[in-house]
């Protein structure tokens, strides 16, 4: 008897030791996946949050409301808090809060990606670079403050010219953001060699020349906000008369370059197309460049209103995005080994609705990246 209930105990604890085992080896694998799920949800709260950032930035150009906070930096007049708050002070101010919220963020997402991801991993690169990028975009607007480029009036050259280099920084860290969080929900995550180096530089190219796009129009938003036409006649004219400001003779330069962007964008959805992936990107890409161009048409007639202005930007932010994610899934498209041409064009909209690909656990029992 006594060895029966002996053996029954024995039994019983090699049953515990080895539950404790499995779970022990199971909860690194749970915790990670429940880690990286995370991870992704949160780096595409902060593409959403920059976004936003970046609109109510174009609401702060709009009204005039740069000097708000006067030439001071990070200060507002010289205050921590301005104590006599008007209208453009509270504009601006919101914006600057905003702004260093948005550093706290992507500082957050950079830790985070460091902690989540192995060396190698395609997040941990962008991640730094967005961080890069957030940091000189906020020594360009520093800097804009401190040398009182800041004025509603303020139409020199140099005002334009930060204004354009702020604006194509933006768009990059925009760029670096969304690639984050598609490259940490799927399970393309590796870094490797780029087997199509002309295809690289085709697509390098053309998506300058979409940057080139955002950053002439924010010069034409410029001419618009501070030379306003009372008629869409008036506006054509100052476009064309040699004794119009530059900024207006300028905007020319945003229609061509629409043109000449747009030539990628249809060069991309036929590359799309040939491959029978005609259900990914090619509807999500086709609506967004009508609208924008639906926008761009009522912005001229409709002489740029605020609003319009905001919404412009809105879109055009949102097919910048679908742009670097297009292509990158078109560059990229041959790391995908064993999986159908079919499951690659999905996976690059996936990011944006569902998690299905962020929790694969590898053979090691982590994320695989």
């Amino acid at each position: 008897m006594i060895q029966e209930r002996v053996a029954r105990a024995a039994d019983a604890s090699h049953q515990l030791i080895a539950t404790s085992v499995v779970n022990r080896n199971a909860t690194p694998a749970s915790i990670s996946k429940i880690g990286r799920v995370s991870l992704a949800r949160f780096a595409r709260f902060v593409v959403a949050y920059n976004i936003t950032v970046i609109v109510w930035g174009a609401y702060v150009r709009a009204t005039g409301s740069g000097a708000g906070c006067g030439s001071h930096w990070p200060l507002c007049n010289g205050e921590f808090l301005p104590t006599t708050p008007q209208t453009q002070t509270v504009i601006e101010f919101a914006h600057r809060v905003t702004s260093g919220l948005s550093l706290v963020l992507v500082a957050i997402l950079l830790i985070w990606c460091w902690r989540r991801t192995a060396k190698g991993d395609r997040p941990r690169h962008s991640a730094v670079a967005a961080a890069v990028l957030l940091f000189n975009e906020a020594f360009l607007g520093a800097l804009l403050v401190l040398v009182d480029h800041v004025g509603g009036l303020d139409r020199s050259a140099t005002h334009a010219l930060f204004l354009c280099l702020h604006f194509g920084n933006t768009l990059l860290l925009l760029a670096a953001l969304a690639l984050t969080a598609k490259w940490l929900s799927n399970r393309d995550g590796r870094l490797g060699v780029v087997p199509k180096p002309f295809q690289m530089i085709a697509m390098g190219l053309g998506l300058v020349s979409v940057m080139a796009i955002g950053m002439t129009g924010s010069l034409a938003t410029l001419g618009d906000t501070m030379i306003p036409a009372d008629s869409l006649r008036r506006a054509v004219v100052q476009d064309f008369s040699s004794s119009s400001h530059i900024l207006l003779r300028l905007r020319v330069l945003h229609p061509v370059a629409a043109v000449i962007g747009s030539i990628y964008v249809l060069w991309l959805l036929q590359a799309f197309w040939r491959k029978q992936e005609r259900f990914g990107w090619v509807p999500l890409l086709t609506i967004t460049l009508t609208g924008q161009i639906a926008l761009g048409a009522m912005n001229v007639i409709l002489l740029a209103p605020v609003w319009l202005q905001m919404t412009h930007l809105l879109v055009a932010e949102i097919l910048w995005i679908l742009l670097v994610l297009a292509s990158a899934d078109q560059l990229f498209a041959s790391h995908h080994s064993g999986v159908p041409p079919s499951r690659i064009a999905s996976t690059g909209v996936s990011w944006s609705f569902g998690f299905k690909d962020a929790g694969h656990i590898s053979r090691r029992g982590g994320p695989s990246s």
